[in-house]
Order: C-alpha cells, then structure tokens, then sequence
C-alpha cells in the first residue's frame, strides 16, 4: 500500500523540467500581482484615503515584531516541510486525520500567539465590530431575533456592530450559546475559532478521498496544514464558518458515494446552518453542485438522496424564520448598510482586482502553481488521470464561486479572512505539484513573514 502511494509521487518528481518552469512563470506573475496591488493601494491611499486599510490590499499595519508564539511556530513550519509528505503518505487514512487536525491546530495557534495571548487571541473576537460586545442584548434569544433587523442599518437605534449586523444571527447566536454554557470571554471564543476551524482541512481530505482519491488527497494534506490562511484562521469567526461550510461539503461527497441518506440529512443541516452564519456562503452552493456532478452516479442508483439533503436543508432557515427573522429583508438591509459604510466608498476598480492579490497571500505561491495545473489537467481531461480531472474541477468550482464573490462588489476588502471557506478549497490544487518540500517552505516562509511583519486585524 505504502509502494502504491508513494510511486506516483516518485513519477511526477522525475517529470520534464518545462512544467517547473511553469510552476515558477505562475508563482511569478502572482507575486508581481501581489507587488501591484501594494504598489497602487499605497498611491490610492496616500492620495484620495478611499481604501480605509494601512497595509493594502490587506487590513494590517506595518508593525515587525516576534512573541511567545514565534519558536512554536517555526518549529511546526520545519516539522511540516521535513515530514509532512512522508508522514501523510504512510499514515493510515484513519491516523492521518487527527494528524492533520492536530498540526493544522498547532499551526494556526502558533502563529496566533506570536501577537501574544492578550491580542492575537483573547482580544480578537472582543473588539467595538465583534459578536461579544452584544452578548448581554440576547438574554431573550427570540425577543433578539424578532428584532434583529431593526438594528442593522447605521441610522437605526442601537445599531448592531459591524461583524453582527454583517452576518445572520447564527454567527452571534454561537458565541451567545458558548457564554450561556460557561465559556464566557474572548479567550474561549477565539479558541472555539481555532480548534473548529482547523478541523476544515479534515473536512476537505474526507471530500478529496470520496470523490478524487486517496493518494492525491494525502499530497494535499501537508498543503492544507501549512497554509498561509493559518494567520487569520486565528482568531477569526470566518475560521468556524469555514469549517461548518467544509463539513456540509464533505457530508454530502460522503452521501453520494456511499448513498447514505444519513449523512445527506446531516449535510443539508449544516448547508442550511451555513447560510445563517454568513449570506455569502451561499456561494457554497456552486461547490455542493460539483459534488453532485461527480458523485452523480451514486444520487442516480438512490435519487431518494435527495429528500433528506433537501429535508435536513429546511431545518435550519424554519427554526429562525419561525422565531421571527427574515434572511431576505436582512439581506437587503445588510447591502444598504454596507454602502453607509467604508463599502461604499471602497474604489471597486480596485478591489475588483486587488482582492485576488488577497487570495494569493492567504493561499501563497504554491496554490498559484497548483491551479496552473489545475488549469492543465482540465484543458487536457481526456488524457489526465480521471482522479486529477475530478480534484481539479472540484478545485474550479471553488474558484468560481470566489471570483463571483469578488465580481458582486459585496466583498472590498478584508477577503483575507471573508473568503477564509473558498480558500480551503483551493489548496488542494497543490497536490499536482512536485518537489513538494520546496513549495511548503514557501507557504511557511510567506506565513511567517506575514504574521511577523504586519499586525493583522478586523
């Protein structure tokens, strides 16, 4: 079994030096869109002060510093690059995701630390935009949603914080339900973030095996740990959104290929939970509708999948409709809201394409190179192995579904973290890279320098 794992590997290392090249040539021009995107933010700032962020195209400032966090971090950056690959081959699948887990864990809470306990975790989810400054407004749960709208807009009494009355009330609603249990405070929230949201990449290697195969899904997994993204999975509630979005996408794969009705209820309950903790994820639908096309064959033997993905889907908008929240008056008011702020003076000329500038960071050079691949696999689909067809249309849906996201205009600035639950989904694209050690100490050295050089926030 092992043999069998690690000779494709073996294979595409010993391929023709062109493809490297190409690799380079994709990872260049990314860098060189990242530098422009620098480049003409720090112009527009300077000039109009229409960006409303110090370090475009990201929201950070300039700040060097190391903490208690940084030795941790490095040590799991060259304990990833030295082992990963190999460990990720020969672990048992069983083994390899706890594994995983548990690096993606380490690596996310190193990098966090390195602002120090106070500001990299235990303040993040406590400041003036964030979900615990309203905590004590929800002590009646179906008073707050009745009234949930009535608050959104800037000119509207009591207006909610900027985090809140972006999202529907079940991003609140966790931290809500984290105090009444005991967990109280900002350091239990943000470790909610980190250990929920590191389970995403489990998610995403389950999704991988079920419809692509098992070998391509262990290249991916050192990828998904040592991602970039890593900086603002912690603490961030876009990191808990990414992993309720991940398993509603791997519960599903799992439906389709074992036509299990069981886990294709489960899926729609947490599709539906989805969409109740931010209204953009339900750009997750084009994803879920690429499972459905690859594991279509398993939804055609039993179509009565169906009922309870559709069942389980209902569960969630009924329970708050019927407590009194409306999704789509909230909606709107949420898009009026946003042009009362910094969303509405935002340049979209810019962030059209400097948030793709934002992708790159949070995913590095490695995910440039494996979607040029990706890119390849799909021009050339009736030649390619069909297990790298499958991963790489996989791949593209999430692509589409993050550039519709940035072609909306809902989505000017801050996708550092926003599109925290598309991103995931193209990290697997590295798995058609060779010399994977190399393009890992990428990913790590980018990480590091961002989370050393720049002081992140939302």
């Amino acid at each position: 079994m092992i043999r069998t794992l690690l000779s494709p590997a073996r294979t595409r290392d010993c391929e023709p030096p062109g493809r490297l090249r190409r690799d380079l040539y994709a990872a260049g021009a990314a860098a060189v869109l990242v530098a422009v995107a620098v480049a003409a933010g720090r112009h527009i700032e300077d000039t109009r002060g229409t960006l409303f962020v110090d370090w475009s195209p990201l929201l950070a400032s300039w700040g060097p510093h190391v903490g208690p966090g940084t030795p941790a971090a490095v040590l799991v950056a060259v304990a990833v690059v030295a082992y990963g690959p190999l460990l990720a081959a020969r672990l048992p699948w069983r083994a390899l995701l706890p594994v995983t887990w548990g690096a993606s864990t380490a690596w996310i809470l190193s990098l966090a630390l390195i602002d120090g306990w106070d500001r990299g975790i235990a303040r993040r989810l406590t400041t003036r935009y964030e979900y615990l400054q309203v905590i004590d407004r929800f002590q009646d749960i179906p008073a707050a949603l009745r009234d949930f709208t009535r608050h959104i807009l800037l000119d509207s009494p009591d207006n909610w914080p900027a985090h809140v009355a972006g999202h529907p009330p079940a991003a609140t609603l966790t931290f809500v339900l984290l105090d009444r249990i005991g967990l109280r405070g900002g350091g239990w929230a943000g470790m909610w973030c980190i250990t929920v949201g590191a389970t995403a990449c489990v998610a995403v290697l389950i999704t991988l095996r079920a419809l692509s195969d098992e070998a391509l899904a262990r290249r991916a997994a050192p990828f998904l740990v040592l991602a970039p993204a890593a900086v603002w999975m912690g603490t961030s509630a876009d990191a808990y959104f990414a992993a309720v979005a991940a398993w509603a996408v791997a519960l599903l794969a799992l439906a389709a290929t074992r036509r299990s009705p069981g886990w294709a209820g489960a899926s729609g309950l947490l599709f539906g939970l989805t969409c109740y903790l931010s209204y953009g994820l339900t750009l997750v639908a084009l994803i879920a509708a690429a499972v459905l096309v690859l594991g279509r064959h398993g939804v055609r033997e039993r179509p009565a999948l169906l009922v309870p993905l559709l069942a389980g889907l209902t569960v969630v908008p009924a329970a708050f409709t019927l407590a009194g929240f409306d999704w789509w008056e909230a909606y709107h008011l949420l898009v009026t809201r946003y042009t009362q702020g910094a969303g509405g003076i935002r340049p979209y000329g810019y962030w059209v394409w400097a948030n793709l500038a934002c992708t790159v960071l949070i995913t590095g050079l490695a995910t440039a190179a494996g979607l040029r691949r990706t890119g390849a696999v799909l021009v050339r689909r009736h030649t390619a192995p069909p297990a790298g067809v499958r991963l790489a249309f996989l791949v593209s849906a999430a692509l589409l579904a993050l550039l519709v996201a940035d072609l909306s205009g809902m989505s000017k600035a801050e996708t550092e973290r926003i599109w925290l639950p598309f991103v995931v989904w193209l990290l697997p694209a590295c798995a058609f890279l060779t010399r994977p050690r190399s393009w890992l100490t990428a990913q790590a050295v980018l990480a590091l320098l961002l989370n050393h050089l720049l002081l992140t926030g939302w």
